[in-house]
């Protein structure tokens, strides 16, 4: 006859999950991004709002990391403390990750695995989709099944720009977009299948997360491919060298004409 692990078994088994995955998702960001810097497909002559992205949202993958730690060594008190510096850290990733969407558009400079108003959208649906699933894990802090799956949804969420830089994205084309979308799902669906593992059932805060992240990206089609994706393109990038760039087609490659 099958058993139920305790309570208190399963609260310990969930504090490793999360921390071992804390560790890999951050290996995911640390990975993707060295070898697209050592492909020479990213460099650090940038715009200095993009160096400000990157120590934002790397900062945010420490802090994710750190406070994953706390928890599994059981400082619940620094844990807590440290919360309400990753919340305002929140709204740091929000106003950053929506000015550098836009400071590329009309810099025409897109990756040219997305068309430019695809780009445009889901950079910001994505980082306000994220805040939306953090928000709601701070709203539930005290209720702490909830609390860390929100989180971790939301932390899967912002792994697609590294994921995108692993996979191979250019033979993807023109679904690079929906294909980096299925490999951020994997780690929600990994949770999942932790949970059946250890308790027998999953955690409905897993279907929240889920559904705000498939949710999100059928809010990018939808928006990417009407008049109101293709207007806000061109309202971003008017009079800007973008204007001089199609907003749905591909953008060459470096080095191509």
């Amino acid at each position: 006859m099958a058993t139920i692990a305790p309570p208190q078994t399963i609260a310990r088994s969930d504090d490793r999950f999360f921390l071992i995955m804390s560790y890999v998702m951050a290996l995911v960001v640390f990975t993707g991004f060295s070898v697209a810097l050592a492909m020479g497909r990213s460099s650090f002559a940038a715009p200095p709002i993009v160096h400000a992205h990157a120590l934002v949202f790397m900062g945010w993958v420490v802090l994710y990391v750190a406070q994953n730690t706390l928890v599994a060594r059981g400082s619940i008190a620094l844990h807590r403390r440290l919360g309400w510096i990753a919340a305002g850290w929140v709204v740091a990733m929000v106003v950053l990750g929506t000015l550098v969407t836009m400071r590329l558009a009309q810099l025409g400079r897109v990756p040219p695995v997305f068309p430019p108003v695809q780009f445009l959208v889901f950079d910001p649906v994505l980082v306000l989709t994220f805040a939306g699933l953090t928000s709601a894990a701070i709203a539930l802090r005290r209720s702490t099944q909830w609390h860390r799956r929100l989180h971790y949804c939301g932390m899967a969420l912002l792994l697609g720009p590294a994921l995108g830089r692993l996979l191979p994205l250019p033979l993807l084309i023109p679904y690079a977009y929906e294909a980096d979308f299925l490999a951020v799902l994997v780690f929600p669906l990994i949770g999942i299948v932790a949970d059946i593992r250890r308790s027998g059932t999953v955690h409905p805060a897993w279907w929240w997360g889920l559904g705000a992240i498939v949710g999100s990206t059928v809010l990018v089609e939808l928006i990417t491919f009407s008049p109101l994706g293709a207007a806000f393109y061109a309202a971003v990038v008017a009079g800007t060298p973008g204007a001089a760039v199609s907003g749905y087609a591909f953008p060459p490659f470096p080095g191509m004409p």
